[in-house]
């Protein structure tokens, strides 16, 4: 089923705040943290990941009220990501399909700046990410094969 969740970029403490969060609202992970350490490197131009990123967080995700997931990462500067308030918050959407992926992308994206086109990624899904025309940021990953 499609949803919408918040993801946030957090500098070097994304653990810290979902630790946090995790006691306030009272509810576990949705899986296990990913650290920046088991990713894959993203091409054969990328430099090594530094020995002190390998244990940020690369993802986590934590069901929070009515349904709605808060999702976040470590967003390093050695990664090229510099982190400011007003750029660590995206909206993520989680489209049923392919398809409407593709639609939601090309439409929301249209004038803006794209951060990474859609397509496979390690992780199994199908993923982009863009800044639209007003500034605001999205990401889609779908896990539909179709």
């Amino acid at each position: 089923m499609a949803s919408v969740c918040t993801y946030l970029n957090f500098a070097r403490n994304t653990e810290e705040a979902f630790l946090f969060y995790k006691s306030v609202f009272g509810t576990e992970f949705s899986g296990p943290i990913m650290r920046m350490g088991n990713a894959p490197a993203c091409g054969p131009d990328q430099p090594p990941l530094p020995e002190a990123d390998k244990n940020l967080v690369m993802h986590v995700c934590l069901p929070i009220l009515g349904g709605h997931l808060l999702m976040g990462t470590d967003a390093s500067e050695s990664m090229g990501f510099k982190l400011n308030q007003g750029n660590n918050v995206y909206i993520a959407l989680a489209p049923d399909t392919r398809a409407e992926s593709d639609r939601l992308f090309a439409a929301l994206s249209a004038g803006g700046k794209v951060e990474t086109a859609m397509q496979d990624m390690f992780w199994g899904d199908y993923f982009g990410s863009f800044r639209d025309r007003f500034g605001v940021q999205w990401m889609i990953n779908c896990s539909s094969k179709k």
